[in-house]
This record gives C-alpha cells, sequence and structure tokens, in this order.
C-alpha cells in the first residue's frame, strides 16, 4: 500500500481517480466496502482530502453510477442510423452493469444526475435529433431504452441473490428459468412453449433481451399517436 501523503502532495488527485478507486472497491467487496476511508487507503491518502473532489458520500454513490452508465456514451457518436445507435446503447448498457453487478442497486435507486450522465443524454438527444426525431421524443426514447435494460439487469441480479440464499442451486431469476416439467402438466401451451424454448441453442445474449430490445426499436419507428406519445 502506498504510503500516506500529505495535503500537499494531493496535488495529482482527481474526482474520476476516486472513483475508479471507488468502482474497484465495490466490484471486489461490495458496496458496504465503500467508505471514504477506505478509498483513502486505496488511493494512499487521507479521507478527508478526497472531500476536495467529491464533496458527500452521496456524490460518491452518484459517482459510481456515472462510472458504468457511461461506458456505453462512445457507441451512440458511431451509430449510423438513430436505431442502430440506441440498440448499440442499450448493449453496451447491458454489458457494462453485468461487469459491475455490485453497482446494479445504485443505478436502480439513484437518478445519478452528475455531468457525466447528462453529457451522456446530450450526445444520444444529439444523434436521435439528427435523425429528425423531436427532442422530446427523443428523450422518452432514451429514458424507455435505459429503463428497459436497467430493468432487466435488476431482475437477474435478483435471481442471484436469491440463488445464493438457495444455495447455489438456481441462479436465474424466477421470471426467467425454465418451468420444470410437473408444473406444466395443465397448463399445454405454456409447456409447449417451455420445451420449444429448452430445444433452441444457447446464445450468449438472453434471446428474451433482444426480443424485447427490437420490439420496443420497431415500435420507436411508427408515427406517434395524436397526443404526441410513441
Amino acid at each position: 500500500m502506498s504510503p500516506k501523503r500529505t495535503r500537499g502532495q494531493n496535488a495529482g488527485l482527481t474526482r474520476q481517480a476516486i472513483l475508479r478507486a471507488a468502482l474497484a472497491l465495490a466490484d471486489r467487496e461490495g458496496l458496504k466496502a465503500l467508505s471514504m476511508r477506505r478509498i483513502g487507503q486505496e488511493l494512499g491518502v487521507e479521507a478527508m482530502s478526497l472531500y476536495q473532489h467529491v464533496d458527500s458520500k452521496d456524490a460518491l454513490l452518484d459517482g459510481l453510477v456515472e462510472q458504468v452508465v457511461t461506458q456505453a456514451a462512445p457507441l451512440l457518436a458511431e451509430a449510423a442510423s438513430w436505431q442502430e445507435a440506441l440498440r448499440e446503447y442499450a448493449h453496451a448498457l447491458l454489458r457494462a452493469l453485468l461487469a459491475h453487478p455490485n453497482v446494479v442497486p445504485l443505478v436502480v435507486s439513484r437518478p445519478a444526475i452528475t455531468p457525466g450522465n447528462l453529457r451522456l443524454m446530450e450526445e444520444g438527444l444529439r444523434v436521435l435529433r439528427a435523425a429528425g426525431l423531436p427532442p422530446e421524443r427523443a428523450l422518452d426514447m432514451l429514458y424507455a431504452v435505459t429503463g428497459f435494460v436497467v430493468g432487466h439487469v435488476a431482475v437477474l441480479a435478483a435471481g442471484e441473490v436469491a440463488g445464493e440464499v438457495a444455495g447455489g442451486a438456481e441462479r436465474a431469476a424466477p421470471a426467467m428459468r425454465d418451468i420444470p416439467e410437473p408444473d406444466l402438466v395443465e397448463t399445454p401451451l405454456l409447456a409447449e412453449a417451455t420445451r420449444a424454448r429448452r430445444a433452441r441453442p444457447s446464445s450468449g445474449t438472453d434471446r428474451r433481451f433482444v426480443f424485447a430490445l427490437e420490439a420496443m426499436l420497431r415500435g420507436f419507428g411508427g408515427e406517434p399517436s395524436e397526443n404526441g406519445d410513441p
């Protein structure tokens, strides 16, 4: 561990460095491990020096959400169409959240209105606006895709917790796992669908995620209703 630095030696400390250290700590030990003291130890500085860059614990937690969510930002600007932009954003956000499962509860529970997140939203609106979409509708689309991805990962995360409580026998969320054959005796259509699902080759991407996302994107491409809603 690096030796403690004095206040005069903290000139190289930045908000980004603090958030990276906090994210690494959360990934390793969970959210309960997060404290200014522990993060200071990770960086080799006094805890009080962190407050020059992150003014509160709430600001730190919002910053963690920003660190994860903004990993999807570059793909918005590189897409050839608004559909591709939202598709790539959704998949990038999914990957980012799955890579940092300990931070998912923060993403679910905190609005995290930070400069980094606002810049991400602005870039998304710029891409959608360039495609001819009104800003208000574009914002609704961004919120819808983000909410869908976060909700999907939250369900998966809930299943992981349930599996751990049950001794690890079942790792999929209750709403996402296959239903046992004995429970399907009186539900023939559900049985048919479940057996067909089992027969499909496995994929690295959740088929339901792709199915729902593509349906959402097709719906966005339709004409708005009279009240302006998608």
